[in-house]
C-alpha cells in the first residue's frame, strides 16, 4: 500500500510540474518483472538533415519509478525534425544479472508540433520491447 501511495504522489507531482519538465520524457517498464525499470541510462539526439549525423541534446537516468523527466531542460525549445531516444538496456540487465538479447533500444520519432509534449514509453523484457506515443 505504501508503494502504491508513493506512485500516486509521483503522478500528482508530475501533473503539477508539467510546465517544469523536459519537452520529451520517457517511462520504462520491465514487463518480465512487472516493475518499473530504474537506473536505465537514456540519451536524446536530433538528426541533422544536412549530413545525416546525430547530435546528442541531453541525457539522464530513469528513477525508481522508471521515469526520466529531465532529458532536456524545461526551457529547451524543440524544433520540427527527427529525434532519437537511446536506452542503454545492456547496463540495466547486467545490473540485474540477466542476459538480455538487445544491448540497446533506439526509438526514432518525428516532432512536427514542437509546442506539444512528447512522452516515449518503453515496455521492456530481456527478449523484446514495445513502444508507443504516450501522453
Amino acid at each position: 500500500m505504501a508503494n502504491r501511495l508513493k506512485v500516486y504522489k509521483s503522478h500528482l507531482q508530475m501533473s503539477k510540474s508539467a510546465g517544469q519538465r523536459s519537452p520529451v520524457t520517457t517511462h520504462v517498464l520491465d514487463t518480465a518483472r512487472g516493475r518499473p525499470a530504474g537506473n536505465v541510462p537514456v540519451e536524446i539526439s536530433v538528426l541533422s538533415e544536412q549530413d545525416g549525423s546525430w547530435t546528442v541534446l541531453g541525457s539522464g537516468t530513469t528513477d525508481e519509478d522508471g521515469r526520466c523527466s529531465n532529458l532536456l531542460s524545461p526551457s529547451h525549445e524543440l524544433k520540427p525534425g527527427t529525434y532519437q531516444v537511446h536506452f542503454d538496456t545492456k547496463s540495466y540487465f547486467t545490473a540485474l544479472g540477466v542476459k538480455g538479447f538487445y544491448p540497446f533500444v533506439d526509438v526514432v520519432f518525428v516532432v512536427d508540433s514542437p509546442s506539444e509534449h512528447y512522452h516515449i514509453p518503453l515496455l521492456l523484457n530481456p527478449f523484446g520491447y514495445s513502444t508507443y506515443r504516450g501522453s
